[in-house]
């Protein structure tokens, strides 16, 4: 045999395996080239090379593990021999360090790359429930390995709540599903965790049974100085950007309505005089104080204007504050505008089930709130369950869960309320270090703000047809996984890739279908059920709610009392309802003469009746501070 025979040089050995498929053919860092002999219509789908499947490659004692990208004919194959007529283009992953002893274990990552002439083999079911049924941490259940049924697709739970994780997906994909047998699996593995999920479409409301406590506009109570200033000027001003001029008044006014309402709480009566005093006292420091007091002091101050400008400016302010507090569809924050108390703890005792009492999880339907608010409540949850990690040093962990994100983190800054992404994107950046973790729900990443999907370290991307999509996707994803997002037009509903930590492989996993009376369904009327519901509900009930007055709707024993009441008795004093006369048959018209004017008798004069003294302090009241009880300043 002629030592310089290249193809002699390169005689490949038998094959060291019995599943073994190729050989390497080239190396370029962590991807490699794999010759494969064609396969036949009639070859098993196990023993098929095709992309999406796991390969090994022989490396010494270890068995490097890639997932195959690329499948491409070469016309003529610069192989070792003339079988191999295809390459496969294969991304290294991690390894299985020795592989054919029993302390055969899997590491993510690559410690020997290798050489021209491995041999390569695809991954069987023993290496892969060696991979993914890694026990070294909590795992949950989520679905089976897309490539083999056999194989449950277990998540590390721990590395996927530290390191935060998101549900991607186009509407359709099962995006809901996915997030609803997630959290399952979550709370049964960690029952002392607390759940909160922001619930946009109020679809989930259903999902988790007796361990879920559902709050909305009817039954939540979010005062008003629970927010900072920001928030309580996007409440004040409908989401719109506040005047400056008013906008200083306020950051000027509040502070003293906090310091007067905590005088009057501690010696009994109100002091609104002493403006001084409210130098401890900041704008967003979450402490009572009452509307009452605060449109007082805005009035005291317009009573001390001369120039009519300025006094429009704090009655402007004063008429925006009294029509937010009066509109009922805001009752949950101002019904006890001016009633007072510090409820602060049983707020977040509610809110974040502390203790939980075997309900760890709060929905918060947000469906029901005023749109001008919704990002108002959105970033005052998220501030409060942060600080709330915070000051208590992480001692209760707390998994924020937001539906919709793009519509609170968009990716371009001048788009939503600033507030509300900086108080997410806190829990992103350091909610970790607290016990407070974060889970993303969108179906437009690309308007997702990058950095925060980016504090993501555990991704589940279901199918997703947009090419930007895939690009935000790409740059959040590791090098060695981003030719998997190539997969993501073809997925199927409830199938999705999952990268990062919390999965011991980029694998396509198939989720567990869930029974049909826990899936999400929005509570709104459907399509189908629009005729059965037309009967139940009426116009008129469709407008109290719309103009946010719900009533309690009556039952068919009050209706019919109703109908056999009897007529209201009447007072003695009363006069007589005025009976109409039956008609009186019209006699013939006569022509009517005009009599003449007769003379009216004088009439008797009255005494005159004189007014009173003027009481000199009479109008001391405009001077002097309304009491609380009032329930608007007055009007001069």
């Amino acid at each position: 045999m002629p030592i310089n025979d290249p193809q002699a040089a390169l005689a490949p050995s038998p094959p060291p395996h019995p599943d073994f498929l190729g050989r390497v053919i080239s190396v370029r860092g962590s991807q490699a080239s794999v010759g494969l002999p064609p396969s036949s219509p009639q070859s098993p789908e196990e023993t098929r090379a095709t992309v999406g499947k796991f390969l090994g490659v022989r490396s010494g004692s270890s068995l490097l593990v890639g997932l195959i990208a690329d499948v491409s004919l070469r016309a003529e194959p610069p192989f070792f021999n003339h079988d191999q007529v295809a390459v496969a283009q294969v991304d290294l992953i991690g390894e299985i360090r020795d592989s054919e002893t029993a302390s055969a274990h899997f590491q993510r990552g690559v410690t020997s790359y290798p050489a021209i002439g491995d041999p390569a083999s695809l991954i069987g079911s023993r290496d892969l429930r060696l991979i993914f049924q890694n026990s070294g941490g909590r795992m949950i259940e989520v679905g089976k390995l897309q490539q083999d049924g056999t194989i449950a697709a277990r998540l590390d739970m721990d590395e996927m709540l530290s390191k935060h994780f998101a549900v991607l997906g186009t509407t359709g994909v099962g995006k809901s599903s996915a997030v609803t047998l997630l959290l399952q699996q979550i709370l049964e593995a960690r029952p002392e965790l607390r759940v909160l999920l922001l619930d946009v479409h109020n679809e989930y409301g259903r999902c988790f049974g007796p361990r879920a406590q559902v709050l909305n506009p009817s039954n939540i109570k979010l005062p008003f100085w629970l927010y900072n200033f920001d928030e309580t000027v996007d409440v004040f001003f409908g989401g719109r950007p506040g005047l400056e001029e008013e906008v200083d008044i306020l950051s000027e006014v509040i502070p003293l309505a906090k310091a007067a309402y905590a005088q009057s709480s501690s010696s009994g009566r109100l002091a609104l005089k002493t403006e001084t005093a409210a130098t401890r006292y900041t704008l967003d420091v979450p402490v009572p104080y009452r509307i009452a007091d605060l449109l007082a002091l805005l009035d005291a101050r317009m009573g001390k204007l001369e120039n009519r400008s300025s006094r429009m400016i704090y009655h402007k302010l004063i008429t925006r504050i009294e029509s937010v507090c009066n509109d009922p569809r805001y009752a949950f924050m101002f019904e006890n505008a001016n009633v007072g108390g510090d409820t602060m703890v049983e707020i977040l005792s509610t809110l974040f089930r502390l203790p939980p009492k075997g309900v760890p999880m709060t929905i918060l339907q947000l469906a029901g709130f005023p749109s001008e608010v919704v990002d108002a409540v959105v970033s005052v949850t998220c501030r409060m369950a942060f600080d709330l990690g915070l000051w208590s040093d992480g001692a209760d962990p707390l998994l924020v869960v937001c539906e919709e994100a793009h519509r609170y983190m968009a990716a371009d800054h001048s788009v939503g309320f600033a507030p509300t992404r900086r108080a997410i994107s806190r829990i992103a950046k350091e909610g970790r270090k607290y016990g407070v973790f974060l889970g993303l729900v969108t179906q437009r990443p690309a308007e997702l703000d990058s950095t925060i999907l980016s504090q993501c370290s555990t991704l589940f991307a279901m199918r997703m047809t947009n090419d930007r999509d895939q690009a935000l996707l790409r740059s959040a994803v590791a090098d060695t996984a981003a030719n998997f997002l190539a997969f993501l037009p073809s997925l199927g509903t409830g199938e999705a890739f999952a990268f990062g930590e919390g999965v011991a492989l980029p694998t396509r996993i198939k989720f567990r279908q869930l029974p049909a009376h826990v899936l999400p369904k929005s509570e709104t009327v459907a399509l189908g059920e629009a005729a059965a519901a037309s009967d139940s509900r009426s116009l008129a009930a469709v407008v109290e709610r719309w103009r946010g007055r719900v009533a309690k709707p009556r039952s068919a024993a009050e209706r019919t009392a109703d109908e056999i009441k009897p007529p209201p008795l009447v007072r003695a004093d009363a006069r007589p309802a005025q009976v109409p006369l039956p008609p009186q048959p019209q006699a013939q018209a006569r022509p009517q003469v005009q009599a003449r004017p007769q003379p009216q008798p004088e009439a008797t004069p009255q005494p005159q009746q004189q007014p009173a003294a003027l009481d000199p302090n009479r109008f001391r009241l405009l001077k002097q501070p309304l009491d609380p009880a009032t329930p608007g300043p007055l009007r001069r």
